[in-house]
C-alpha cells in the first residue's frame, strides 16, 4: 500500500477494514460479494485511468484481498487468504526495490508463515493459543532459508537484459516529462526525493556551472510546451572549453527514457542517443536504478550555425495567443535592434518588476501575457516560459530546457544529491557567433533559488555537525540507500563474473558460475535439512551441561543408560575405577540437588554448577 498513490491505498484499507467488520460473524452473502468486486474494481480501474500497469495489478491484488475476509468461514478459507496475501509483499518489489520495501515484505511474510504454522496446529487438534512459537517456527524458516538465498543472489548466472518484459506503470511517476504547463511542477518542486546521485572523478564544478540538462522544449501551443517534431536529428558540433568534468551519475527509477546530463556532455555514453539538442534519451525506459559514466565540459561554442528547420522551430508563435507579448517583443526589435540589447533588456525587467513565488496564482487563456502584463508572480516554468515567447516575438531564436540545477553535498558519502525538487526550467538563446547560449531569468529574480539555497547558508562545520538535525538524516538515510544500491540493485552480470576477483581469480563464465551455484546450493540445502532434523535445543543451562558431560563418558564406554539413575552411573563409574570419579559424585550429588530439591538453588550456586559440569574431563 505505501507504493500506491495515498488515495488509492487508503481506499483499500478502509474498505479492508469495513468489510472484516461486516462479515465477523457472519459472511457476506454471495450477491453482495459480486456487487462489491465489481465495485472495487471498477474504483481501482478508474483511478488508473483504465491504463494497466504493474501499479494497477497490484492495486487490483490489495483490493481483492481486501475483499476476500468477506468469504472467510472456515479454516480452509483462512489459509487461502494468508496464502493469497503471501502474493502481495512479492508483488510490491514489482514497485519498488529499496530496503524499506524489503524490510517490511519480511515482516509480513513471517507473520503469514506464523499463522499457517498455527493454523496447522489447530487442523492436527494442538492447542493454538499464543503467537510466540508460530512466529518461532517462521523465523527457524527464514534463517534456514537465506544461505540458499544468498547463493542464488551471488552466483546464479545472470544475463545482461531480462529474458521478458515488465508492464510499465499506469501512472507514472513525478519527474521531468517531455511537456511543461504553467502549474505542474508545483508537486515536482515539493518533492525532496532524491532524483540522481553524481559521483565526479578529479575536479568538482562550482555549484553555479551544476545544469544538468534535461529535455528541450521547442514547441509551444499557447500553453503547453513540448518535444516537437524534428527534435532526433544528428546532434550538431560543439566546441568544448579546456574544462572537463568526469564523474558517474546514478539515475533512480522514472519509468520514463528521459536523462540528464552536466551541460553539455562530451560523449553519449552507451545504451542512450543524442536528440538535435543534446538531451539524452535512454534506449529502455528508466523502470530501474542505472549508472551512466560520462564526461562533460561547458562549450566555447555550441551549434555555430542554425540550419533553416531549426530557426523556424526556435521562432515559432502559436496563432492567437499572447497579443501583448509580440507586441513587446516586435518593439523591443525595432527599438534595440541588437539581439544582445534585447537579451539584457528582458532580464532587466525581470529582476526589476517580477517576484519568484511556488505559490504562483493561476493563468489565464493568455498564459504568458497574464503572467508578464499582471500576476508576474511564478517560478522557473514561468520565467523560462514567458522569457521564451518574448525572444520568439523579438525575433531571436530561442528554446526552453528543463532539467536540474544544483544539489546538496552529502559528506557521508562523498557524492551530490540531485533532488526533484531541484527541477529547474531555463532558456537558451541563439547569438551570431556564439550558437545556443543560455540565459536563466529565474536567475535574474531569484538568484537565491538557483546558487544559494539553505544548505550553502549553513556552516562549514565537520561532519559531526553537518550529519545533525533533519538535513543530517536525510543525508545518513540517502547514504544508506546509495550503499544498498551499490551492494544490491547494481549487483549485475559483470559485478557477478568479477565476484572472485578480489582473491585473485578471473572473471567466471555462466559454466563456471553454474558449477559454483551449484556447489554453494547444495551446501545450503544440507545446512537446511540438518536444522529442519536436529532436535530443538535444551533450554535449561544445566541440563544441556549434564548431557555433555554423559557424552563425554560415552566415547569411553562408560555414557549412562537411558534407564540409569544418576547416583547409580556414578557409582558405577567410582567401580570402574575412572579417574576423576570422585569429582563426578560431588557433582551428581549437586546435580540431583539442583534438579530435584525442593528448595530451588539460587544463581550463582547453579552457574558454578554449570561451569564445573563443562570443565570435568573423564581419563
Amino acid at each position: 500500500l505505501l507504493q500506491l498513490p495515498a488515495p488509492t491505498a487508503a481506499a483499500i484499507a478502509v474498505t479492508g477494514v469495513l468489510i472484516a467488520a461486516l462479515s465477523w460473524r457472519r459472511p457476506l452473502s454471495n450477491v453482495t460479494r459480486a456487487l462489491l468486486a465489481i465495485a472495487i474494481v471498477a474504483a481501482v480501474s478508474a483511478q488508473f485511468g483504465f491504463n494497466f500497469g504493474r501499479d494497477t495489478g497490484c492495486a487490483l491484488l490489495g483490493a481483492m484481498l481486501a475483499l476476500k475476509p468477506s468469504e472467510t468461514v472456515s479454516l480452509r478459507d483462512a489459509r487461502s487468504l494468508v496464502g493469497f496475501a503471501l502474493f502481495a509483499p512479492f508483488s510490491t518489489f514489482l514497485l519498488d526495490q529499496g530496503p524499506t520495501s524489503l524490510a517490511l515484505g519480511l515482516i509480513g511474510a513471517t507473520l503469514a508463515l506464523g499463522a499457517m504454522h498455527r493454523f496447522a496446529a489447530a487442523e492436527g487438534g494442538a492447542p493454538t493459543a499464543g503467537f510466540a512459537a508460530p512466529l518461532k517456527q517462521s523465523l527457524r524458516l527464514l534463517v534456514g532459508g537465506i544461505p540458499l538465498a544468498l547463493a542464488i543472489f551471488w552466483l546464479f548466472p545472470r544475463i545482461a537484459s531480462p529474458m521478458w518484459g515488465v508492464p510499465g506503470r499506469a501512472q507514472a511517476r513525478v519527474g521531468l516529462s517531455d511537456t511543461m504547463s504553467p502549474g505542474d511542477w508545483v508537486d515536482l518542486l515539493a518533492d525532496d526525493r532524491v532524483a540522481a546521485r553524481a559521483r565526479f572523478e578529479g575536479a568538482t564544478p562550482p555549484k553555479s556551472a551544476m545544469y544538468w540538462r534535461g529535455p528541450v522544449l521547442w514547441s509551444f501551443d499557447g500553453r503547453t510546451w513540448r518535444r516537437g517534431a524534428g527534435a532526433d536529428a544528428t546532434p550538431p558540433s560543439i566546441v568544448p572549453s579546456r574544462t572537463r568534468w568526469t564523474y558517474t551519475l546514478e539515475i533512480e527509477p522514472t519509468d520514463r527514457s528521459q536523462l540528464v546530463a552536466l551541460d553539455l556532455p562530451l560523449e553519449i555514453p552507451a545504451g542512450a542517443t543524442a536528440t538535435s539538442d543534446y538531451s539524452l534519451r535512454s534506449a529502455r525506459a528508466l523502470a530501474g536504478l542505472t549508472r551512466w559514466r560520462m564526461t562533460s565540459s561547458p562549450p566555447a561554442a555550441f551549434g555555430a550555425t542554425l540550419s533553416a528547420s531549426q530557426r523556424r522551430r526556435a521562432l515559432q508563435l502559436p496563432g492567437g495567443f499572447d497579443p501583448r507579448t509580440v507586441a513587446l517583443g516586435r518593439e523591443l526589435r525595432t527599438r534595440l535592434h541588437d539581439d544582445r540589447a534585447i537579451v539584457t533588456y528582458a532580464l532587466d525587467w525581470i529582476h526589476r518588476d517580477f517576484a519568484y513565488s511556488i505559490a504562483a496564482p493561476p493563468l489565464d487563456r493568455d498564459s504568458i501575457d497574464d503572467f508578464l502584463f499582471r500576476t508576474r508572480v511564478g517560478y522557473c516554468e514561468h520565467f523560462a516560459g514567458g522569457f521564451t515567447m518574448l525572444m520568439r516575438s523579438a525575433g531571436i531564436p530561442t528554446r526552453v530546457v528543463t532539467g536540474y540545477v544544483g544539489g546538496q553535498w552529502n559528506r557521508l558519502g562523498g557524492y551530490w544529491m540531485i533532488r526533484r525538487m531541484d527541477a529547474h526550467a531555463w532558456a537558451e538563446v541563439w547569438l551570431p557567433g556564439r550558437g545556443w547560449v543560455r540565459v536563466d531569468p529565474t536567475a535574474a529574480v531569484a538568484p537565491e533559488r538557483i546558487y544559494d539555497t539553505v544548505d550553502d547558508q549553513l556552516p562549514d562545520g565537520g561532519l559531526f555537525e553537518t550529519l545533525q538535525g533533519p538535513r543530517g538524516i536525510s543525508q545518513v538515510t540517502d547514504w544508506l540507500k546509495q550503499n544498498w544500491n551499490d551492494m544490491v540493485l547494481g549487483f549485475n552480470a559483470d559485478r557477478q563474473s568479477r565476484l572472485l576477483a578480489p582473491l585473485g581469480l578471473r572473471r567466471m563464465d555462466p559454466t563456471e558460475l553454474a558449477i559454483a551455484f551449484g556447489i554453494a546450493a547444495s551446501l545450503a540445502l544440507g545446512l537446511m535439512v540438518w536444522l529442519g532434523t536436529r532436535g530443538p535445543r535444551e533450554r535449561d543451562p544445566v541440563l544441556r551441561a549434564w548431557h555433555a558431560l554423559d557424552r563425554r563418558y560415552a566415547r569411553l564406554g562408560l555414557g549412562r543408560a537411558p534407564h540409569e539413575p544418576a547416583t547409580v552411573w556414578a557409582e558405577r563409574i567410582t567401580k570402574a575405577r575412572a579417574t576423576g570419579a570422585a569429582q563426578l559424585q560431588d557433582l551428581v550429588a549437586r546435580f540431583t540437588q539442583a534438579r530435584y530439591a525442593a528448595n530451588v538453588a539460587d544463581g550463582a550456586s547453579v552457574r558454578g554448577l554449570v561451569r564445573e559440569l563443562r570443565r570435568h574431563r573423564p581419563s
